[in-house]
């Protein structure tokens, strides 16, 4: 599990403020409930009916405004369900979160509904467990032409990591690699057009030798996602960074 994610579990409500941060779009009405005598409530929503092709950043979009802990997608018999959780920065934000309910993204509605933390490390260990177990129908039929193209691709130390959680830093990255000597300026995260993380980063390696033998964490778990590896180069890196900026 990412360091980031450990921390959220380990430290529950207390990871947050009560307040929002400059990001923070809304005009703030009175809240419904006092912290005075309770811990504030973990900052979490449930969404429903989220189209098949839906990504980090469609939810992150569809939340414009919102500061986006964390989005955990949920599978059930290796296929995703149209249902995910999202974690906000702030517990007031889950007010304006629920405000969303019933609003489009793409062609589809989505209903929002509010959680409980609970709810949410229930679903990352069913994930966790659902990863770990490598369900055949979730690997086989696609990983066998996309590893022979992996296999078959020239290594140039760069590889490109897809499908990271939003909070996963850095540091998040380096512990996935711990077994390869990295320093944090070898590390690129991609942010897309609002400077948030896209799920994508580059890492560059010693030399072509390290990132080929990296390419064995392949699918592997970083917190509840598992990370697709791919061999990249320097171009499609500068490129990829370059759009975020």
């Amino acid at each position: 599990m990412s360091a980031k994610r450990q921390r959220i579990i380990d430290q529950g409500p207390s990871f947050y403020g009560n307040s929002p941060g400059s990001s923070f779009m809304y005009t703030a009405p009175p809240p419904p409930y006092s912290y005075v005598s309770q811990p504030p409530p973990f900052p979490v929503v449930r969404l429903r009916g989220l189209p098949f092709d839906c990504t980090e950043t469609d939810v992150a979009e569809f939340f414009h405004g919102l500061d986006i802990v964390d989005v955990l997608f949920v599978h059930k018999n290796s296929k995703f369900t149209g249902e995910a959780f999202c974690v906000l920065g702030y517990p007031l934000q889950v007010d304006f979160a629920l405000q969303k309910n019933r609003q489009n993204m793409g062609r589809r509605y989505v209903e929002v509904f509010r959680s409980k933390r609970q709810e949410y490390y229930k679903a990352i260990a069913n994930e966790v467990a659902d990863a770990r177990g490598g369900s055949p129908r979730r690997n086989a039929p696609r990983a066998k032409s996309s590893d022979e193209a992996k296999e078959s691709a020239e290594h140039t130390g760069i590889l490109r990591l897809r499908g990271l959680p939003f909070s996963a830093g850095k540091d998040d990255i380096m512990e996935f690699f711990k077994d390869f000597v990295l320093s944090e300026d070898a590390v690129h995260i991609v942010l897309n057009s609002e400077g948030r993380p896209s799920g994508e980063a580059f890492v560059e390696f010693t030399n072509a030798e390290d990132s080929k033998a990296a390419m064995s964490k392949d699918r592997m778990t970083l917190g509840s996602r598992y990370i697709e590896l791919f061999p990249s180069f320097s171009e499609e890196m500068e490129e990829a960074i370059s759009r975020g900026r």
